[in-house]
């Protein structure tokens, strides 16, 4: 029988008097892999802040016990002392360090004061080995992908003697290839007898990995789950979580698309560093009033640097082609133009480029819009409030009134707040690039509403996902794109995973002969 190595009891935590966590217990027993799964602001990333140490002893109530012994950390390095090691969201590593570098910052590899380099990459390439990655330990962090990069963050974490392994949303940026490959390095680090305590909104990655599941809704434990029990699926997840059944993953959208309000012809983009490479090449599509259409592609296939490409020139640079809207060209030289011709964009990364974090949802709904609340430059305030709350209510954005902090939201309510920020620009066109991601299936689902909301009242709309359910059950039409081309174009019924992964191969040996007879 498998030893009980962590155990928090009756933990209640509380902002501003507003209990986050409510006489949370639960139990993780060793080498088994523990998720925590429930809606955004349930209280998960808060319980795994308050296990590691960032939200310290004395600012909770209720006790920690690790293998029987009970602990109090004061900070993250008390946590880690004993082996509890938390891998954020949003990585925590430096662009402009190396691999080395970054796996033993903090911890470096010194004696009397000086760092041994020689010692340092030796151990850093041990440990890369060991995550499955092949890379020099020499390699900036910046010239390597997310999903590398959440290698690291591992190898990082393994440096410290872990034995607790928290992962907060670990795969949320990766394709499906990158998410298996970490998912298997998780099995693997189980059979080395470490454990890991996973939070993840893909319930399929919960449901194949997973020993044992607590679903927490609204600060409180709701239900323990284990494999041996059966009964281990994602509908009976999905129930737990929101307290009711979803019957359909997607709403229903019965609306009439009319004639192509929106065109990209012949759009080609170069590498913004280096000026010979071309990243997205001659690129043609359209989108038609109230249609809902989809990128779909691999990771690095380029569908973000279509879209960023064609909103203000964002990305890249030596750009040629043309954008029509309603059959006239129109400038999109930068934001201002788009936004003045209703052309908005919705990034992947919205605490980065979304949102200002430390500023209230009011203003963050105001941003792109000054414009509508001013005269002669002059904000007034009072119709500010106006505006934002309209869009607050539109929206249902969960929170305590306009003047709470966007960071303080849930990640599903700061996803409404972007896209209250562009609906009150009034737009025609929507580019949503990862709209869902990072977010519940009970928020996903309100997201999907206010899309064919949207598409209802007349709008067009483009879909970047790297979650091909989505793309199946949201769109009209899918673009498949692949090395920065479009590879093709699927209607409703024709499109699937299949068809899907058929038209990029297709495509691939295309570009394959291609290459052979120029060469």
């Amino acid at each position: 029988m498998a030893n009980t190595i962590l155990e928090m009891r009756d933990i209640t935590k509380k902002f501003a008097g507003v209990p986050a966590l409510q006489d949370v217990s639960f139990s993780v027993q060793d080498d088994e892999i523990h998720a925590i799964v429930g809606e955004n602001g349930a209280g998960k990333s808060t319980l795994m802040k308050v296990l590691s140490g960032v939200h310290p002893h004395g600012s909770f109530d209720g006790k920690i016990f690790v293998k029987g012994e009970e602990c109090s950390f004061k900070t993250i390095k008390d946590s880690e002392k004993l082996g509890i090691v938390i891998i954020h969201q949003e990585l925590a590593l430096i662009p402009y360090l190396s691999i080395a570098e970054n796996i033993f910052l903090g911890n470096e590899k010194a004696s009397g004061g000086v760092i041994d380099w020689n010692k340092t990459v030796d151990e850093a390439g041990k440990l890369l080995k060991k995550v499955g990655l092949d890379e020099n330990p020499n390699t900036l962090i910046g010239n390597i992908g997310v999903g590398k990069q959440q290698l690291v963050e591992i190898a990082k974490a393994l440096s410290k003697e872990v034995r607790i392994l928290i992962l907060d949303e670990p795969t949320a940026a990766l394709n499906d290839e990158e998410s298996g490959k970490l998912l298997d390095l998780l099995k693997e680090l189980k059979a080395e007898g470490i454990t890991s305590i996973l939070i993840s909104h893909k319930l399929n990655e919960i449901e194949q990995v997973a020993d044992k599941i607590t679903v927490i809704r609204d600060g409180r434990v709701i239900e323990n789950m284990t494999r041996e029990e059966g009964d281990f699926h994602e509908d009976r997840i999905i129930k737990s979580m929101v307290g009711r059944e979803i019957t359909d993953r997607w709403p229903s959208r019965n609306n009439e698309v009319g004639e192509v309000i929106f065109r990209v012809e012949d759009w080609s983009v170069y590498h913004p560093q280096h000026e010979h490479r071309k990243i997205v090449n001659n690129v043609n599509f359209n989108i038609r009033r109230g249609e809902v259409i989809g990128f779909a592609g691999l990771m690095g296939a380029g569908r973000t640097e279509i879209a960023m490409s064609i909103f203000g020139k964002s990305y890249g640079q030596k750009h040629t082609g043309r954008v029509y809207k309603n059959g006239r060209e129109i400038r999109v030289d930068s934001v201002n133009d788009c936004i003045d011709n209703g052309l908005v964009y919705l990034t992947e990364d919205r605490k980065a480029y979304g949102l200002v974090l430390i500023n209230d949802i009011k203003n963050n709904i105001s941003l792109a819009n000054l414009g509508k609340v001013s005269k002669f430059q002059v904000i007034n305030p009072n119709e500010e409030v106006v505006e934002a709350e309209k869009y607050r209510n539109k929206l249902a954005v969960r929170s305590t009134g306009l003047e709470q902090v966007v960071e303080s939201l849930s990640g599903g309510n700061q996803q409404k707040v972007v896209l209250s920020k562009w609906l009150m620009s009034e737009p025609d066109i929507l580019l949503l690039d990862e709209p869902t991601r990072g977010i519940d299936v009970g928020a996903k689902y309100e997201i999907y509403t206010i899309i064919n909301e949207l598409a209802a009242e007349g709008k067009a709309v483009l879909i970047i996902s790297s979650e091909m359910p989505e793309l199946l059950g949201m769109c009209d039409r899918i673009y498949v794109v692949n090395d920065g081309e479009m590879a093709g174009c699927l209607d409703r019924g024709e499109a699937s995973q299949e068809s899907i992964m058929k038209t990029i191969m297709t495509h691939q040996k295309e570009k394959k002969s291609v290459k052979r007879s120029n060469g």
